[in-house]
């Protein structure tokens, strides 16, 4: 089962653009805390850094899928290099304004315009799809294996930023970002021979990927599924404070994220069956039982064992997911698409970081895990109850 790793990267060229999409990915896990700690550590409060940080993470869930849309129609490395540079150019702004005590707006400004980050993710996927088109087997260990490193980037980025912030000096974390950002999409795009080429959209289509049907639907899930996934981070750190082990609350996460990262690459391994809407069904029901658990941990043990068992459940959800945008989407709006699914776990990961915050200073840390356990069942529903709508849109 493991040789499918291998075959994916017979194709000539596909290691090269996985490893640079590898690099220019890390960013997308390091802004957020860079800012923040940047910012605390040049003496800002934190409500400035967290309103900062949340500008541009919302300003890229907006702008990634209108880049996205030009990238489909015009090919990606005529987007993506003009997108990396405005972004280089507005984190470089952000770090002087920071350095220089410009006035708060500034950094609002600068914030919003480095949201013009591209969805890496989403481009990688697309050349995937390109160099495995007749292949459904293959792309889907393709998926799996990018879902696994997107699970090692979330826990490598945030560490980089915040331990180059605080231990060389406080722009260093953004910095890195920028830098990495620029080297990653220079050598990204440097591969024209993977380049998926334009496709003319079918006939009387337009505007906005959401029009596709199932797709509106689609995001709406993975926002759930998002703020499912956000919250359990809270309520982590909170959870692991009021059992007076704070420190411990990143090995918990890391557990959390191991147990993902193993189950796809096991579920990479295993060749798909049954219609790809019911087994996303199963995924999130998967999620959603896996979650109850976490609201009578006894202890910090027992959560670590139950947090590994809960993040079993995520990378194969967020792998069918990104194989159903595959069936759904036209290839002329592929990369769309696939960056309003990412949009959208964005944005569901935000709603559950302020939902979960709330209801751990209401009832107290162990109450916080409510929100992932109701955003789960939420996303299970939302599928549940739109599987014949899916399953049609699937179909045509």
């Amino acid at each position: 089962m493991l040789s499918d790793y291998r075959r994916i990267f017979s194709p000539a060229g596909s290691l090269l653009f996985s490893a640079a999409g590898f690099v220019s990915r890390l960013p997308m896990s390091m802004i957020g805390v860079g800012i923040v700690t940047m910012l605390s550590q040049l003496g800002g409060e934190y409500w400035l850094a967290g309103s900062v940080s949340a500008t541009q993470a919302i300003a890229a869930a907006a702008i990634a899928p209108q880049i996205s849309r030009l990238i489909d129609r015009h090919g990606q490395r005529r987007v993506v290099l003009p997108a990396m540079a405005v972004t280089v150019a507005a984190i470089c702004a952000l770090l002087l304004c920071a350095r220089y005590a410009a006035p708060e707006w500034t950094l609002y400004v600068t914030a919003a315009v480095a949201g013009c980050m591209p969805s890496m993710a989403a481009l990688v996927r697309s050349r995937w799809a390109e160099v495995h088109r007749e292949s459904p087997r293959l792309l889907h260990t393709a998926y799996s294996l990018e879902t696994v490193l997107e699970e090692a980037i979330y826990v490598v980025g945030p560490v980089l930023a915040i331990t180059l912030s605080t231990s060389v000096f406080a722009e260093a974390g953004p910095l890195a970002a920028a830098i990495l950002l620029a080297v990653g999409v220079l050598l990204f795009a440097a591969q024209r021979r993977t380049e998926p080429p334009v496709r003319p959209g079918p006939r009387g289509a337009g505007g906005s990927a959401l029009r596709i049907p199932g797709l509106g639907l689609l995001v709406l899930t993975v926002t759930s599924v998002g703020a499912s996934y956000g919250s359990v981070e809270v309520v982590t750190v909170a959870y692991a404070d009021a059992h007076h082990h704070k420190a411990l609350s990143g090995l918990l996460l890391g557990v959390y994220a191991l147990g993902s990262g193993l189950a796809g690459a096991v579920f990479g391994a295993i060749r798909p069956r049954g219609a790809i809407a019911r087994r996303l069904l199963v995924s999130l029901w998967a999620m959603a039982v896996t979650m109850a658990p976490l609201l009578s941990a006894p202890g910090l043990a027992a959560l670590a064992g139950l947090l590994f068992v809960a993040g079993m459940s995520v990378a194969p959800t967020l792998i069918t997911t990104m194989g159903l945008v595959g069936h759904l989407a036209p290839p002329a709006q592929f990369t769309e698409s696939i960056t309003w699914v990412v949009s959208g776990l964005s944005v569901g990961v935000a709603l559950g970081y302020a939902a979960s915050g709330w209801l751990v200073d209401a009832a107290g840390a162990s109450a916080g895990y409510w929100v992932p356990c109701a955003a789960a069942v939420l996303a299970a529903s939302t599928v549940s109850l739109a599987l014949p709508r899916l399953t049609r849109a699937d179909a045509q």
